[in-house]
């Protein structure tokens, strides 16, 4: 199950970055950004539970002001993703022990769309090409890992 679709990820990556994946890699990308969006998920619900709450607030997101201004900046590419195949695929994955509240979860495609961003944004800094290589995803998918 992915948390958006291959023309949503194709379009992402060619309006930020001018970079164009091959179908085989849009999976891997896939797989990652939905991996980070619910690494990201249980930091908040370590969060809020810190807080004594039993919902995960949109505060409880480990949002930096990096991720923040990638933020504003995915919002100017006018792209969106659908809510529906986020929390589908977040039912698949081993369930926090929070729930979230409404305004985090509607607010879930632009956290997605964001992880998206910033990682054709690393790869536009790494890749010698626009067609994006195996050799320069797994450089990026490292500096990612590192990072978010």
């Amino acid at each position: 199950m992915a948390i958006t679709g291959v023309h949503k990820i194709e379009e992402i990556f060619k309006k930020s970055a001018s970079l164009r994946l091959d179908k085989d890699k849009i999976k891997e990308v896939n797989d990652l950004i939905s991996q980070k969006l619910y690494d990201l998920l249980i930091v908040a619900e370590e969060n809020a539970g810190y807080n004594a709450r039993d919902v995960i607030w949109l505060s409880d997101v480990p949002l930096t002001k990096a991720m923040k201004e990638s933020m504003r900046k995915f919002k100017e590419l006018e792209e969106e993703l659908e809510l529906q195949p986020i929390l589908d695929h977040l039912a698949t994955l081993p369930p926090l022990k929070y729930e979230l509240e409404v305004e985090l979860e509607k607010k879930l495609p632009e956290i997605a769309g964001t992880l998206i961003y910033i990682l054709a944004m690393i790869l536009k800094e790494i890749s010698q090409d626009r067609k994006v290589s195996a050799e320069d995803l797994e450089k990026a998918k490292t500096i990612y890992n590192l990072t978010i």
